[in-house]
């Protein structure tokens, strides 16, 4: 596996799967992204944080767990299979996890998690069918 990392920041690529994806994390929230090829190579030490932000957030969202003191601690996960492709990632979580429905319906409404409805919508079809 392939790192870069800065303040707040750590990318990776792993070379068996080709899947490249990031970590961001900060006093009261922890994120996990996959990103693209394009994106992992604009990222550098010393980039502004508004920067990492801003590119790394491009990417599909894949885990989040927030702890801010806003309100009660939560976790997200918005890919089931965060920890086979992010499997160096040190993952926080601090909070309840949101159900599987909640989950869902945020992915829906959000434009921000619209990278997420295709692999949420599958996922779904799958527990339906399961079902009965």
């Amino acid at each position: 596996m392939e790192f870069k990392q800065g303040d707040g920041w750590k990318a990776c690529y792993d070379e068996e799967s080709g899947i490249y994806t990031a970590e961001r994390s900060g006093c009261g929230y922890y994120d996990l992204y996959e990103i693209t090829k394009e994106t992992y190579d604009l990222l550098e030490d010393g980039m502004s944080d508004h920067d990492t932000y801003r590119f790394i957030i491009e990417g599909r969202h894949l885990y989040t767990d927030v702890n801010d003191r806003c309100g009660p601690p939560y976790t997200i996960v918005f890919d089931d299979d965060y920890e086979k492709l992010c499997p160096w990632a040190k993952v926080n979580a601090s909070g309840k996890v949101w159900p599987v429905e909640l989950t869902d319906a945020a992915v829906e409404l959000f434009e921000s998690e619209k990278n997420n409805r295709e692999q949420r919508r599958r996922k779904r079809e799958e527990r339906e069918k399961n079902k009965g």
